[in-house]
């Protein structure tokens, strides 16, 4: 294996103990799809883009959307852990007047590319910015990560159908299939399944992988790269609320956060300190 699992498992535990305890010192917010991507966020940041902490703005970077804006706790504990800023700063996550909001803004948090929170429109940007690098013959990637819930707004189909049109082979989209939305099942709300034959059928080249399997995403990030004229999606079986016992599966923790009591399990679980 080309990547250290063992130190990328530690890392993606670190990110979950920040999300638990930045929600529980915000008093709201979303943890059940941040926890479920955790890994995902770990590898793209660790092994995956061309990023400069030191220089977010760095030119040719590789850059990263989250689509799913609701996660901004993952994104945000993503970006203190590799030193886009002090890890402190977590503790101040949906205070009035602070930078850090319940959904990411470019202008004021350093590494977050677009702003991102109504569902649906972070892929439609992430798809401007990688037809962007093509005209501008860049070499860097476009990476976006969008809830399966999201997949039910029509805006996702417009922006895959650009994308294929264009042939968008520098853009690769990641699906966090945890199969759980605010309002329950995903597929009894609203079924989006099966989700690899319609972005088949929208011109995608596609990958179904455990999202938690870090040696599956490598492996499809790294099949991504490979493909031409196309863009690629990569459909992560995911756990919502991964790690954390109470949270696993239960659509009630898509945005409710934690007491100070639930908090404390959650980092003991993760095998962090309080």
């Amino acid at each position: 294996m080309s990547a250290d699992y063992k130190s990328l498992t530690e890392k993606a535990r670190d990110i979950r103990i920040d999300i638990i305890k930045s929600l529980y010192h915000a008093g709201s917010g979303h943890p059940g799809g941040s926890l479920s991507v955790a890994e995902i966020m770990t590898f793209l940041y660790y092994v995956e883009m061309n990023v400069d902490p030191g220089d977010p703005g760095m030119e040719g970077r590789d850059k990263f959307v989250l689509s799913k804006g609701h996660a901004a706790p993952a994104l945000y504990a993503t970006l203190a852990e590799k030193g886009f800023f002090p890890k402190e700063k977590l503790n101040t996550i949906r205070k009035l007047g602070g930078d850090f909001q319940g959904h990411p803004d470019m202008l004021r948090v350093p590494g977050v590319e677009m702003s991102t929170g109504s569902l649906g429109q972070g892929f439609s940007t992430a798809v401007g910015m990688a037809l962007a690098g093509k005209l501008d013959k860049s070499k860097s990637r476009v990476y976006v990560l969008l809830g399966d819930g999201e997949l039910q707004e029509g805006i996702v189909w417009e922006a895959a159908m650009s994308a294929a049109h264009y042939k968008l082979d520098d853009l690769c989209a990641i699906v966090d299939w945890n199969g759980l939305q605010i309002d329950g099942n995903t597929d009894e709300v609203m079924k989006v399944t099966p989700i690899a034959e319609k972005f088949k059928a929208f011109g995608f080249s596609t990958h179904e992988i455990d999202g938690h399997s870090f040696g599956n995403i490598e492996d499809a990030l790294s099949e991504a790269k490979l493909i031409k004229k196309k863009p690629s999606v990569i459909i992560a079986k995911t756990i919502k609320g991964k790690g954390v016992s109470f949270m696993e599966n239960n659509a009630s923790w898509h945005g409710k956060a934690p007491a100070e009591d639930e908090a404390r399990k959650a980092v003991e679980e993760l095998g962090g300190e309080w």
